[in-house]
């Protein structure tokens, strides 16, 4: 009689050994998705041959199914504050994954998930002294409520130096919404206040003040209707190339890898632009910082139909302050900034707008 309560409690031990609602199932996720992306690419580095290349390519970890699991371990824990940092990696990983949509468009693969997590960051968190990574994980997102909640962290939690990073990240969405005197006072005011109460926290091995200076050199040299930098540099075949040359044509400057969580969908519609714009004055040039060996393997076997600039020790991506990958920009014809944001309908349309300005000019 006495053994039964023995044997149900051991029956019970496998159950608590895999609970998943759990900071180490949470670390254990992060560490398996950090370990699977190395291994993944080596493989890919190794992979000389065409087919073995494409075979390695279709094996990339995929990072929906770490999403999921990220969400398993923290899901229904968001009330708990050790839930903040995993939160935070689960937003920045989920932020450009996309499913299709009935009719064949995309949607945010995770928008209902990502919207609880801002929910309880605003419900249960919004004092914590731990929301440096979440600032900057919202930054990765585009939901109109976003902004809201990073200005609420910035008056609303004790910690200065939290208010300071929430401020520096208001400052890095505002870069999406516009160029008006009145949005860009708003983002110089946002780093200031970073700089003053935020200078030496570190967020992911660099300090507030760094980025805050590349956001600075952002809002001089890379906004719309500024001269963008000239980049000059070789491609994968050692032969030089440069922006300048492309003086007079619509330059679409990509910043991109093989390690991007939509790396397929990049190349795909990259490769679709190329096309699309044969024969006319504009002309797509990557900057890709793979290795030299694998970009060379892509665009040999055709996968990357695009001339790219080889940046593996990300020299050129630094110039342009490239934090968010994949990024696009569109210079005009004398290399003025006309967009910049993530690849996707938006880079069309500037193109578009710029080869027919008439189209696109206000009716009187």
């Amino acid at each position: 009689m006495h053994r039964l309560p023995l044997i149900l409690a051991i029956l019970a031990l496998p159950l608590a050994g895999v609970s998943h609602a759990t900071p180490a199932a949470a670390g254990l996720v992060q560490e398996e998705y950090q370990a699977s992306m190395e291994k993944w690419s080596l493989e890919l580095r190794l992979a000389e041959a065409p087919e073995a290349r494409n075979a390695a390519i279709a094996k990339r970890p995929d990072p929906h199914a770490f999403a999921k699991r990220m969400w398993t371990a923290i899901g229904g824990s968001l009330k708990e504050e050790w839930t903040i940092e995993p939160a935070a990696w689960f937003l920045s990983l989920a932020s450009n994954l996309l499913v299709q949509k009935p009719d064949g468009g995309a949607a945010p693969a995770f928008a209902m998930e990502s919207q609880a997590i801002r929910e309880a960051v605003a419900k249960h968190h919004i004092t914590s002294p731990k929301l440096t990574p979440m600032c900057f994980a919202l930054t990765a997102g585009s939901d109109p409520g976003t902004l809201s909640l990073l200005e609420k962290i910035s008056t609303t939690n004790p910690d200065k130096k939290i208010q300071g990073v929430a401020a520096l990240a208001i400052a890095m969405v505002l870069k999406t919404s516009g160029d008006t005197p009145e949005l860009m006072a708003k983002r110089l005011t946002s780093i200031k206040k970073a700089i003053i109460d935020s200078a030496d926290v570190e967020i992911n091995g660099t300090t507030v003040s760094k980025i805050a200076a590349d956001e600075l050199y952002i809002i001089r040299y890379l906004t719309k209707g500024r001269v963008a930098p000239d980049l000059q540099g070789t491609d994968s075949g050692g032969r030089a190339i440069t922006l300048a040359e492309h003086k007079g044509k619509i330059i679409i400057l990509l910043f991109w890898n093989s390690n991007v969580p939509q790396a397929t969908r990049v190349v795909e519609f990259a490769n679709a632009l190329q096309e699309k714009y044969r024969g006319q004055p504009v002309v797509l040039l990557g900057v890709n910082n793979d290795p030299v060996e694998q970009l060379r393997g892509f665009q040999a076997d055709g996968t990357v139909k695009w001339p790219n600039f080889s940046d593996p020790e990300n020299k050129l991506s630094a110039q342009y302050r490239i934090g968010t990958w994949p990024l696009a920009y569109v210079l005009d014809g004398e290399r003025r900034v006309n967009f910049a944001g993530a690849p996707g309908s938006f880079v069309e349309f500037a193109v578009e707008a710029l080869l027919h300005p008439e189209a696109a000019a206000p009716k009187k």
